[in-house]
């Protein structure tokens, strides 16, 4: 039997990954990271960027650049992409996740504070947050000094809404910004997506956010974890 779910059982706040979390953008990144890097001479494949996924974009391009052998400014590299990819989604669109919508709009149901912490910039997360239906706080990868695998996303998120960390969902779909979240100290649900999150202590994992309600928030919020994923 579900229970009732009452104010007192609610997270302060759910924190939400945005790509590969709320939207299926990152095979659209994978295209764009490889067509640069080959253009530029070198070799870039689907398994070398999901090595990367959920990286910050300037430590990610740092990386490209490095492993590729290729001739080219950072800077320059991480604004031609940002570039290529916010005009693929114009163009082309892009798909939702599945459930997350549905989840998010759940969420705002209940009065449950929701932020956006993504490694992409504000140009592309502000407009991904608006057609979600909006969040109480956004924080790109740009308006933070280290990105994920660092928490510093995370942290800034929870002061700005002003609620402790600790009390706190974090969604995310890959092991950089996994890492992320869990060194916030923010309970964590794992959704993997483009690369594989293997089981750990405290950890929640599901196959789909299709899967999850407010029920499953609250019961991860109580320190009570779930796994959905088949072993």
């Amino acid at each position: 039997m579900v229970r009732d779910v009452t104010r007192a059982d609610l997270p302060q706040a759910v924190l939400w990954d945005m790509d590969g979390t709320i939207i299926d953008s990152e095979p659209i990144w994978f295209i764009h990271q490889a067509d640069i890097v080959r253009e530029k001479g070198g070799y870039w494949d689907d398994d070398m960027s999901s090595g990367m996924v959920g990286m910050n974009l300037v430590d990610a391009a740092v990386y490209m650049i490095e492993t590729a052998t290729i001739d080219a400014d950072p800077e320059e590299f991480l604004a031609e992409l940002v570039r290529r990819v916010v005009g693929h989604v114009h163009e082309a669109g892009v798909e939702r996740r599945p459930g997350a919508y549905e989840l998010l709009d759940e969420l705002r149901t209940a009065g449950v504070p929701i932020a956006l912490v993504t490694a992409s910039y504000a140009s592309f997360a502000e407009e991904i947050a608006r057609d979600a239906g909006g969040f109480d706080v956004v924080v790109p990868g740009d308006r933070v000094a280290r990105g994920k695998p660092d928490p510093e996303g995370y942290l800034l998120a929870a002061r700005l809404l002003g609620v402790d960390i600790e009390k706190c969902v974090a969604i995310e779909d890959s092991p950089n910004g996994l890492q992320a979240a869990r060194a916030s100290g923010a309970r964590c649900l794992a959704v993997p997506h483009m690369a594989q999150i293997p089981e750990a202590p405290g950890l929640s994992r599901v196959s789909s956010l299709a899967d999850v309600t407010l029920e499953t928030i609250v019961q991860i919020a109580e320190g009570r974890p779930v796994d959905l994923i088949a072993a």
